[in-house]
């Protein structure tokens, strides 16, 4: 499971989308990005379809992630 506590481009509100780690300021959550691009979508497609989420962040993300599983 990835640690999104250190990641600066998400959050977690208790009582927000059931305490999900979420894209900063919006409400879509963290698992969408991975969910979506383990079913075949590119990130532009993702950018298109959740347009709250900016291109900064999911490259955070996927940095984030990176850096996790290299550790």
């Amino acid at each position: 499971m990835l640690d999104c506590e250190k990641c600066p481009a998400v959050e977690r509100i208790p009582g927000k989308v059931s305490g999900a780690w979420l894209f900063k300021g919006t409400r879509v959550p963290v698992q969408a990005l991975f969910e979506n691009l383990e079913g075949g979508a590119r990130v532009a497609e993702f950018l298109e379809w959740f347009p709250d989420v900016t291109a900064k962040q999911v490259e955070e993300v996927l940095l984030h992630a990176g850096r996790s599983l290299a550790a």
